[in-house]
């Protein structure tokens, strides 16, 4: 692992250098786009699809951001932002049971997993019955992991969180890779085991960067790999104790992190770079608020009616809204249209 380890090292350095180079407004925005994605992502990894709106509000509210905009979140959606703040925030702090326990009834906070009563904030009873991770229909469900039983977990617990906390002079990158693997292993939880270990992993990681400031997330890049970080997982836990394939996928998985760190990175740059072009500019808060959202990558076509949606108003007002901007040169009109006329930012010049 020492070549793939470095280079992950090498890369992780230089990014982190050019972001302590950006002003303090665009590091903020940067690292809260990035812990946005992670959630987001965290969660459809699960199969779970959260409002980007709230998570984006929560994540805000709690760093003590000013962005504008805000809107109320679920209980679930604070939860997650909750759970995955206190692990990378507070990553020089211990990781506990009791710790682990906050962070599973943050998920859960009505105590039920969709329609079923869980046990929450404490690890999985025994009466629960075995805890498999399984596929197919009813009748002809595949069992792809059995996870040891609920007798045993304190003990597996223990000795992995003293293990997690102690220092065996491995580095932190690779014990970010096998606290994933340990973690969903043992699955101690009845359910939120594939979303705290990868809280853990990002733990470690901010551990290794000494560093709260998030400019990657590997919840993202997993989302993009799940099916083959399904099938691994499921290789090595059904293998024998040699988990380096794990681990180079788990390094080469980081290193594709980066990439799309990139792309926010440049994503965060133009919205600065069309605020300082524009600065001189007259806005209507309407008009704010969408252009906001096109720079924040708006997802499909923008058209009246979206307009009049986001900016919760007429179509007639998003019609001005829209021609005014025209007039200026800040929107166009995207070619075709057909039934529907659809507009996009004007490209502004570096």
């Amino acid at each position: 692992m020492a070549e793939p380890l470095a280079a992950v090292a090498r890369r992780q350095g230089r990014f982190a250098g050019r972001m302590a180079a950006l002003g303090f407004q665009l590091r903020a925005e940067a690292v809260l786009e990035t812990l946005t994605e992670d959630v987001l992502k965290s969660s459809e990894i699960e199969g779970e699809v959260l409002d980007k709106d709230q998570v984006r509000s929560s994540i805000a509210r709690r760093l003590g951001m000013d962005i504008g905009g805000l809107v109320p979140a679920d209980r679930d959606v604070e939860g997650v932002v909750e759970m995955m703040l206190d692990a990378t925030q507070r990553y020089d702090q211990p990781l506990t049971d009791d710790r682990l326990f906050g962070w599973h009834a943050a998920l859960f906070p009505t105590g039920r997993s969709g329609m079923h009563k869980i046990t929450v904030g404490a690890w999985r009873p025994a009466e629960a019955g075995p805890m498999q991770v399984v596929s197919g229909p009813m009748g002809r469900e595949k069992v792809h992991y059995e996870a040891p039983e609920a007798p045993r977990l304190n003990e597996e617990m223990q000795t992995f969180l003293e293990w997690f906390e102690g220092d065996q002079g491995l580095d932190l990158v690779l014990k970010a890779g096998i606290a994933h693997l340990w973690f969903v292993t043992i699955h101690p939880f009845e359910d939120g085991n594939g979303r705290i270990a990868r809280a853990i992993a990002d733990m470690s990681l901010a551990r290794s960067e000494q560093s709260p400031q998030r400019f990657y997330s590997m919840s993202s890049q997993i989302r993009l790999e799940r099916k083959v970080y399904y099938e691994l997982l499921e290789r090595t836990q059904k293998g024998d104790l040699d988990i380096t394939k794990w681990l180079a996928w788990f390094l080469a998985c980081l290193d594709r992190a980066f990439d799309g760190a990139e792309v926010i990175l440049s994503t965060v740059l133009r919205k600065a770079r069309f605020w300082e072009t524009y600065a001189s500019e007259p806005f209507t808060d309407r008009q704010r608020k969408v252009l906001n959202r096109l720079l924040d990558g708006f997802e499909g076509k923008l058209t009246n009616s979206k307009w009049a949606a986001l900016a919760k108003t007429s179509p007639d007002t998003a019609l001005r809204d829209i021609t005014d901007l025209l007039k200026r040169g800040i929107l166009v009109k995207d070619e075709g249209g057909g039934r529907s006329t659809s507009y996009s930012l004007a490209e502004v010049q570096p």
